[in-house]
């Protein structure tokens, strides 16, 4: 049986899809799988990333073509999928989870405490750009778009002294760069963050059993917890919450913290709770999390977005 799969262009996407089809290969032999590459909206608009008031910016495009029955499935980074999809797609898939941490990736190999005051370090995230002014109210950090190696070329061009990003990206691509681990404490990723997501049709079983033969369910689980808490607090590019789930045996842990736009305050959220109920943890950190005022955080980022990019 041959499968059509769809994903983004860009050498990331292409990257993340072989190593599904690789590893659905090894699971089903007898299956035959051609990939499709689609435009989103992220791909053509060259705004930072905050100013595009819509979600799903990089997937919208392609789980229409899934649910048109033009392709059989999509493979999505799962950070970029709503929690929310349309009515007749569902999340099919979830393979392990590469590593969550933040990397920052400098020519001279400085690591966050030792790069230099008044450096230029950029991010495509309002997330890792309050968190690194937590920690370096000396740096200067400026937005950056493009795709991973276009970022890194700009470091290496002096453009930026640094940049911070996803160590997952990386990994995937097998590129060979100077960089030192952010600590999940210090940067808490996003939900989903290191993990790939492949949405298809609720109604098509068959789909659905090839794709379970790759099933991570340790990861499933904890980015379940993670994107529930998304369902129940308006989280993404616009207002940055860092989440991160990890299973441990049958029980599991949802740290979740969220900033103000100035990074002066952290709402910080830690709850443990059964691995078999991963909404139920999402929904009582997302609880706790609008208890200690994060609806207050949320309205500030939302009045004050356009500063950032100034």
């Amino acid at each position: 049986m041959k499968f059509i799969l769809g994903t983004r262009g860009s050498q990331l996407s292409i990257a993340q899809t072989n190593w599904i089809v690789s590893e659905l290969k090894k699971k089903n032999p007898e299956h035959e799988f051609e990939i499709v590459t689609i435009k989103t909206k992220g791909d053509t608009d060259a705004r930072p990333l905050f100013t595009i008031d819509q979600k799903g910016i990089f997937e919208k495009e392609i789980d229409k073509a899934v649910a048109d029955k033009q392709i059989d499935f999509a493979v999505h980074s799962l950070k970029d999928v709503p929690s929310t999809l349309m009515e007749n797609l569902v999340l099919g898939c979830v393979p392990a989870r590469e590593d969550v941490n933040d990397v920052l990736i400098t020519n001279s190999g400085h690591t966050l405490q030792t790069i230099p005051a008044n450096s230029v370090v950029g991010t495509s995230s309002l997330r890792r750009a309050v968190q690194i002014s937590r920690i370096r109210k000396d740096l200067t950090v400026k937005s950056i778009r493009g795709n991973i190696e276009t970022r890194i070329k700009k470091v290496q061009d002096g453009n930026y002294d640094g940049i911070v990003l996803a160590q997952a990206g990386i990994r995937r691509l097998g590129i060979n760069v100077k960089h030192s681990k952010l600590s999940t404490s210090d940067f808490p990723p996003s939900p989903g963050q290191g993990a790939i997501g492949i949405v298809c049709r609720s109604d098509d079983s068959n789909t659905q059993k090839m794709l379970r033969t790759i099933e991570d369910e340790d990861t499933r689980t904890a980015v379940e917890a993670e994107r529930a808490l998304s369902t129940f607090v308006d989280s993404g590019c616009r207002f940055p919450v860092g989440a991160y789930g990890q299973v441990i045996g049958t029980s599991m842990n949802l740290t979740v913290v969220a900033y103000s736009i100035d990074g002066e305050k952290a709402i910080t959220v830690q709850k443990t709770g059964s691995r078999s109920d991963p909404h139920a943890l999402g929904k009582a950190a997302a609880e706790e999390l609008q208890q200690k005022g994060v609806q207050e955080l949320a309205a500030n980022w939302r009045e004050k977005l356009e500063e950032w990019n100034r």
